[in-house]
């Protein structure tokens, strides 16, 4: 079985298949010495070089997998830093075939959920604008915060990169000058959270990413840890992009989940679902869930 070059090494981890077009043309890649070209059939077996860099890839032995990773605050989401600040690839299983993409970024004071998978062209769709992925964040505003200010978030700002606003708003409570809110949006512009509200006039004091697409940051995974996601979750988001999933051997035994067992939910947990003769399926986090507050107290029970 053979498919053609520039699917198999998205589906590895190389890039996404138009990257890796342009690296064809460019004359980057050689099969078995040979320069490649584009529609070229490989099924893993052969010599695969990108750069003078010689890959090493089972054909059909690659499942795909994605990670969902509480990145804490002080780490970057890059492979190497100048200033050798720590990066959340250190942090990750290795990988025997392709390697770790980051589905996006967050920025360095920044903490929460960021997806990392094996499959290039995963990756690719789920951070293309064309794919209106939401992302959720819980953010901590200091600062009066008005009716107006929140209507202008919401209708649209000018930015230095162009008009940008809020999907949706949501207060979550707070003490004194510091207010919680969540916010939805469907960019990946750099810091566009943090610029929104400082048009305004006020401060981002915390902010946490809870939610990319259809999978939510886990109650109880603590930063730094992170959680792998089943044939379930893969599959909602291959659906929220777009795509089918492709046959794929069952994984082999080893570690699903990086913390204690536990039954998977999101941060904060959901209430249950009713049954279904379909099973449980990830649905955005914002359905059925009060907004996340860190400094909210638990009632007494």
């Amino acid at each position: 079985m053979s498919e053609r070059l520039q699917k198999f090494l998205a589906r590895v981890g190389y890039g996404s298949r138009r990257q890796i077009e342009d690296w064809i043309r460019q004359g980057r890649i050689t099969v078995n010495g040979v320069p490649a070209q584009l529609g070229v059939q490989v099924n893993g077996a052969e010599r695969i070089v990108i750069d003078g860099q010689p890959l090493k890839v089972r054909a059909f032995g690659q499942r795909r997998r994605v990670l969902a990773y509480y990145k804490p605050v002080g780490e970057v989401t890059s492979r190497r830093d100048d200033a050798e600040r720590p990066t959340v690839f250190e942090r990750l299983p290795q990988l025997q075939d392709g390697r770790w993409i980051a589905v996006g970024r967050l920025d360095l004071n920044t903490q929460g959920l960021l997806l990392l998978t094996n499959d290039g062209e995963l990756a690719n769709r789920l951070m293309h604008p064309s794919s209106q992925i939401e992302r959720e964040y819980a953010v901590r505003v200091l600062g009066e915060v008005t009716s107006v200010m929140l209507r202008q978030l919401r209708q649209g700002v000018p930015l230095d990169d162009g008009v940008a606003h809020f999907d949706e708003i949501i207060a979550a409570g707070g003490p004194g000058a510091n207010h919680w809110y969540h916010v939805i949006l469907r960019e990946g512009r750099n810091r566009e959270v943090r610029r929104l509200w400082e048009s305004q006039g006020v401060a981002v004091s915390r902010l946490i990413r809870v939610r990319y697409g259809p999978v939510s940051l886990r109650r109880g995974l603590h930063p730094g840890r992170w959680d792998e996601l089943d044939e379930a979750g893969i599959n909602a988001l291959l659906q929220a992009v777009g795509l089918t999933p492709d046959p794929r051997p069952e994984p082999s035994p080893g570690q699903p989940r990086q913390d204690a067992p536990s039954p998977w939910t999101p941060w904060p947990a959901r209430p249950p679902a009713a049954s279904s003769s379909q099973g449980n399926r990830l649905e955005p986090a914002r359905r059925r869930r009060e907004p996340f507050n860190p400094e909210r107290k638990r009632p007494d029970r």
